[in-house]
C-alpha cells in the first residue's frame, strides 16, 4: 500500500521519518524487551523520554527559564475551561472571536466570569483577522485571548494584538512549531498536538511562573489545576506517555530540518505553490483576505458546491485525502502542515489545473 497524501486538518500527516523510528521500536524500546507503549511512567526509561521531549521543545521554541512545559490531555478544549478557572482572579477577560474555536473559548470562559468579546470577524464568516492595534480591553481584565490559527477558516495572526499590558494567552494548535515564536509575548501559549507535532491525545500548556497559583476558582477540580502538574512535572497521573515520546521524535526531527526559521521558509514556499494557483485560477479561489491567510490550513471553493463534492471525490481517487472543507463552510480546505512534503502540495495543484480544465 503506498501512502496517499493526507491533507486533514487533524489528526494529520506526520514525517515519515518519525514513523518508521516509531515502528522500529515498536515491540522493543531501546533494549529494554518492551514498547513504550506498555512501559511504567514512572520508570528510568520513559523519564529520560520525557526530559528530552521538555528540552528539546524548549531548545526549539528558545522557551525562558520562568515559563513551565505541561504535557496535558483533554485536547485544547479542554484548555477553554482550565484558562478561566485558573487566571480569572478579577473574573474578567477579553476574548477576540476569528472562528470557532476562539467562539467555543469565549463562550466557555462566560460560565467562569465576564468574558468580554473585544473583536469579532464573525460578520464577514471569519474570512480576516480584525484590526487588534487599539482594543476596548477593560481595565481590570485579567487577560486577552486569542486563537492564533484559525484551522477552519485559514485565517492567522500575523502581528499578535496590543493588550494594552494584559497576559496575552494563545491557542496555537494549527500553527504550533510552524514558525519561530517569541514566547515572552505570551503569558499562556497551548494547543492540542494532533495537527503539527505528534498522535491526538496531547495537549502542550507553556505558561509564565507566575500565574501558576494555589489562587484559582473555587471548586477547581484538582485535575485543572495547572499547579498540579506543574508540581508533578506532567507526571501527577499518568501522562497520555506514547502521544509524548512520538511528540518528542518530531521535536528531534525538526531540530533536524534546521528548527524552526528553517520551517517557516519551507512553509511559506509550499503555502505559496498552492495561494499563487489560487489568486490566477479561474475555478478555484481562497476564501480568505491575503494579509491574513494561513500557511498551515488553505480553504479553498469553486462556488458550486456539486462541483466541490466531484473535485472531493475525484482528488480522493487520485490519491489526495481529506481535503473536504469543514461541515460548517464547505468547499474544500488542504491543510499543509510541516510534515506535507512541498512534492504533495505541487501534485495537487497539478491535478487541480488538470480538474479546471475538465470542468471550465
Amino acid at each position: 500500500m503506498s501512502r496517499v497524501y493526507n491533507f486533514s486538518a487533524g489528526p494529520a500527516v506526520l514525517p515519515e521519518e518519525v514513523l518508521r523510528e516509531a515502528a522500529d521500536e515498536m515491540m522493543d524500546y531501546k533494549g529494554s524487551g518492551m514498547s513504550v507503549m506498555e512501559m511504567s511512567h514512572r520508570s528510568k526509561t520513559y523519564d529520560t523520554i520525557i526530559k528530552e521531549a521538555e528540552a528539546d521543545l524548549r531548545e526549539l521554541m528558545d522557551i525562558p527559564d520562568n515559563y513551565k512545559v505541561l504535557f496535558l490531555q483533554g485536547g485544547a478544549s479542554q484548555q477553554f475551561a482550565m484558562i478561566p478557572m485558573n487566571l480569572m482572579k478579577n473574573k474578567k477577560a477579553a476574548y477576540i472571536v476569528t472562528g470557532q474555536w476562539a467562539k467555543k473559548a469565549y463562550k466557555e470562559a462566560q460560565i467562569y466570569g465576564e468574558a468580554v468579546a473585544a473583536a469579532s470577524s464573525e460578520d464577514k464568516t471569519f474570512s480576516y483577522i480584525p484590526d487588534c492595534s487599539d482594543l476596548d480591553i477593560p481595565e481590570d481584565a485579567d487577560y486577552v485571548y486569542i486563537c492564533e490559527n484559525n484551522t477552519i477558516y485559514g485565517t492567522k495572526f500575523h502581528k499578535l494584538p496590543n493588550t494594552k499590558g494584559h497576559t496575552l494567552v494563545a491557542d496555537v494548535s494549527s500553527c504550533f512549531l510552524s514558525e519561530p515564536v517569541d514566547v515572552k509575548k505570551y503569558g499562556v501559549i497551548y494547543g492540542g498536538v494532533q495537527k503539527n507535532i505528534g498522535p491526538a491525545g496531547v495537549v502542550i500548556v507553556i505558561i509564565r511562573e507566575d500565574l501558576i497559583t494555589e489562587d484559582v476558582l473555587p471548586n477547581t477540580p484538582t485535575m485543572l489545576k495547572y499547579k498540579t502538574h506543574a508540581d508533578a512535572d506532567s507526571l501527577y497521573n499518568t501522562p497520555p506517555a506514547y502521544g509524548i515520546y512520538i511528540c518528542g521524535k518530531v521535536f528531534k526531527w525538526l531540530k533536524k530540518q534546521g528548527g524552526l526559521s528553517a520551517i517557516k521558509t519551507r512553509n511559506e514556499e509550499k503555502a505559496k505553490i498552492l495561494y499563487d494557483f489560487l489568486d490566477e485560477s479561474k475555478l478555484f479561489k481562497g476564501t480568505v483576505v491575503k494579509e491574513d491567510r494561513s500557511l498551515m490550513n488553505v480553504p479553498f471553493v469553486t462556488g458550486n458546491e456539486e462541483l466541490d463534492a466531484k473535485f472531493v471525490a475525484e482528488a480522493k481517487a487520485a490519491g489526495f485525502e481529506n481535503l473536504k472543507g469543514h461541515r460548517s463552510v464547505g468547499g474544500m480546505r488542504a491543510s499543509i502542515y510541516n510534515a506535507m512534503p512541498k512534492e504533495g502540495v505541487e501534485k495537487l495543484v497539478a491535478f487541480m489545473r488538470e480538474f479546471e480544465k475538465k470542468n471550465q
